[in-house]
Order: C-alpha cells, then sequence, then structure tokens
C-alpha cells in the first residue's frame, strides 16, 4: 500500500489521510478519489517491469493499487481481470467502422466487470481485517462479492431486490454468502447497506459509495492501454471506449485508470469516453446533457437491471469522465438492448442486457455522427448473458418444434 498517500473528495477538493476515512468525504459526502504517489511509481520503474510480467490477471497492476497483496494465490480471486479483447469483422463492417474491438468481461470468475471491483474490495477487507464485508446489489455487483469472498474464507452479505433476475440470485447463494432480499428497489437496498454497516461495523462495498470499488474498475483502463493503446502508438485519432453506465463507478474507473497512466507520462492522449443508458434509467445522462454536474434522481424502468438506478451514487464524476475526454452521452431503447443482444450472438458473444447497452449505444452514435469511419472504438460488455436468460430469450425467436422425420426437418429449414 506503499504508493497510496491518501484521499481527495471529488467535490470539495479536501484530501484526508490514507486511514483517517473510510468512505465519503465527511465534509460534503462527495466521492473520494484514491491518490497515488506517482513520483514513487515513477521511480521504481514499474512500466518496464510489465514486459516481464507473467501475471494474467488485475494483480499485474499490483503497483499502482492502494491495497497489498492478498494471497489467495490458485483461487478466483487471482483471476479476476485480463479478460480477452475481440476483433469481430462483421460488426465492423456492420457499422462502417475500420477498426472495432469488444472486451468481454464476461469471462471473469463470476461473469461480470464486479469482479474487480470485489477482488480489491476483498484484499481491502483483508487488510484492514473486516469481519463482515455487505453491499447492496441488482445481482451482478453481490456475485463478484459473494464469489471473491468465498475464495478466501471472508464472510460476506447481500442485500438485492426481490426483483432481481433469478439466475443472479441463485449464483449469490451458490457462493455460500447471506443473501437477504428487500421487498424494494436497488436505492433501497443501497441505503439499508448504510445503516447495516453502521450498526453492525461492517465493511461496506456499495458501489460509488467505497472508495476502493473504483480502484479495482480502474485496472480494466490499464488492460486496454497495455493491449491497444500502446500497440497503437501516438494515432491522429484517440481511442473510444463506450460503456454502459448506471451507478456511474465503472465509466469513473476508467477514467480514473487512464487518468493514471496519464499522470505518470505513460499515455500521450486520453481516450474518449463514451457513457451509454437507457431511457428507463438516465439520470447520468440527463444532467451532461443539461451541462451541469447535478444529479437528479429519476424513476428507473428498464430490463436492463444491471444499470436500472433511481439515483446513481458516482454520478458527478461519470458525468466528468465523458466531459474530460471528449467523450459524450448516448441515450438508447430497451428495444435497442434487445436487437444489440442479438447483434452481439451472432459474433459469438453473449451479453446481458446491460453489457448490450454499450453496443446499442455504438450504434446509436455512429447514426447519429458521432462517430467516424477512422475513430478507433472499443466496446465494454459488461457481464454474461447466461445471467439474465429472460431478457435473452425476449432477443430472438424461439425455436421451432419438430416431429423426429426428415420431412419435418426440411419444412423448417
Amino acid at each position: 500500500m506503499g504508493q497510496m498517500v491518501g484521499y481527495r473528495c471529488s467535490l470539495c477538493g479536501k484530501e484526508y489521510a490514507p486511514n483517517s476515512v473510510t468512505y465519503t468525504c465527511p465534509a460534503d459526502g462527495g466521492n473520494l478519489d484514491v491518490m497515488l504517489d506517482y513520483e514513487l511509481i515513477w521511480k521504481q520503474s514499474y512500466l518496464h517491469s510489465l514486459a516481464t510480467e507473467a501475471e494474467p490477471s488485475l494483480w499485474r497492476y499490483l503497483h499502482l493499487l492502494p491495497v497489498d497483496d492478498p494471497g489467495g494465490e490458485g483461487t478466483p480471486l487471482r483471476q479476476a481481470g485480463w479478460t480477452p479483447i475481440y476483433q469481430p469483422p462483421a460488426l465492423s463492417v456492420s457499422l462502417g467502422i475500420e477498426n472495432l474491438w469488444v472486451k468481454d468481461e464476461g469471462r471473469n470468475p463470476t461473469a461480470s466487470f464486479k469482479d474487480r471491483a470485489s477482488a480489491v474490495v476483498v484484499a481491502r477487507a483483508r487488510q484492514i481485517k473486516a469481519g463482515v464485508v455487505v453491499t447492496a446489489s441488482t445481482g451482478n455487483a453481490g456475485a463478484a462479492l459473494a464469489g471473491m469472498a468465498a475464495a478466501v474464507g471472508q464472510k460476506a452479505v447481500i442485500l438485492a431486490p426481490r426483483t432481481a433476475p433469478p439466475a443472479k440470485i441463485t449464483q449469490l447463494l451458490i457462493y455460500g454468502a447471506k443473501v437477504i432480499l428487500v421487498d424494494g428497489n436497488y436505492d433501497a437496498a443501497f441505503d439499508l447497506a448504510l445503516e447495516a454497516a453502521q450498526e453492525f461495523g461492517w465493511y461496506c462495498r456499495n458501489t460509488g459509495y467505497n472508495p476502493f470499488t473504483l480502484e479495482g474498475k480502474k485496472t480494466a483502463a490499464f488492460e486496454i492501454w497495455e493491449s491497444l493503446v500502446l500497440p497503437m502508438g501516438d494515432r491522429s485519432k484517440p481511442l473510444c471506449v463506450f460503456v454502459s453506465v448506471g451507478d456511474g463507478n465503472i465509466i469513473s474507473g476508467l477514467h480514473k485508470g487512464f487518468k493514471d497512466l496519464y499522470n505518470l507520462g505513460w499515455m500521450e492522449q486520453m481516450p474518449r469516453l463514451f457513457g451509454v443508458q437507457t431511457s428507463g434509467s438516465a439520470a447520468v445522462a440527463n444532467a451532461f446533457f443539461a451541462g451541469t454536474e447535478k444529479i437528479q434522481p429519476v424513476k428507473a424502468d428498464t430490463l436492463a437491471d444491471s444499470i436500472s438506478v433511481d439515483l446513481p451514487r458516482d454520478g458527478v464524476r461519470a458525468v466528468r469522465a465523458a466531459r474530460e475526454t471528449n467523450g459524450a452521452y448516448v441515450v438508447v431503447d430497451d428495444a435497442d438492448i434487445l436487437k444489440a443482444m442479438a447483434d452481439f450472438g451472432r459474433v459469438g458473444i453473449f451479453a446481458e442486457p446491460a453489457g448490450a447497452t454499450a453496443y446499442a449505444g455504438l450504434k446509436h452514435a455512429v447514426a447519429n455522427g458521432l462517430i467516424q469511419a477512422d475513430d478507433p472504438v472499443l466496446v465494454m460488455n459488461t457481464g454474461n448473458g447466461l445471467k439474465d436468460i429472460k431478457a435473452a430469450m425476449q432477443a430472438m425467436t424461439g425455436a421451432p418444434v419438430i416431429e423426429p422425420s426428415l420431412q419435418a426437418l426440411k419444412s423448417v429449414v
């Protein structure tokens, strides 16, 4: 943890010592950014060591994280991150984009992007000797915490809305976490998790509340940089990254990761970040379009449960992520998401609704001139489609049922 020098409030700018605060700014409740000792990292020549680093996970970037090595060798905790990047030609041709990549976070141990945050939070929990870690979740964050905690014997409690997809609830249970369903939405579960953490002394993992979630999610930016940005060199156009937005913590994490690299002098230009929200849950996009950082809550209603949020808890940083990188926000409908799920499926990528939302946003951006043919683009698929089979079934027509005869087969092929 020697690279961490403290926290800085994202709203008032006040700085705090590493062990003086735990979650948000005591002055105004703003999200805290972890500050790293860039000079120390530079002096240690960590950039050169990456060339020989054999660790195929997010832990290859331990020197850029504010936690100690958590151990857990040979467990899923050590397998989070370093997800594959595909370059599907059929999607490039259909959109008229010369260079298009898809980073598949569904290949993480519990099948979503949230493993990155949970791995780092569990590492922090072990470091501070927390007895129990609690989080609110619509499924993915809870599954990630449950899986990462189970890997190293850490106790975890998950509060999930009773309307969360059954496959996600089953995943929570199979990992052995204490799962409690809340008769309310995600925001109600979020607030209850905060109360429980205070009442019982539990360590709270809540997205957009615990600063270490952002530190875990920023590792995806490191992988994008190492795999694409460095090999591309100093191109005239920056990489454009499309990602779905709910609470705002993923796009904020990507922004933080790219800023770390830029401040270290390891990257010459910042990628452009494009946040994609659904029309039924667009609080962050609304603020971006209004030219403000004031996030007004909405009554979220979308099939993409992972990004269905009334009041985004990391909305301010999520707005800045697009604005400060010359990116933008795009809003799509649920029907667009279902079409995007089918588009991904036809090139061998099974995405849950929130993951396909990013690709739906790219299609919209191309159609409206936000993205040109020569813009290099990467789309983040944040979760595996097996997480929400009900939504996947809506994206496709059902299979015909026939008699076991060649004549019947001929009638449908």
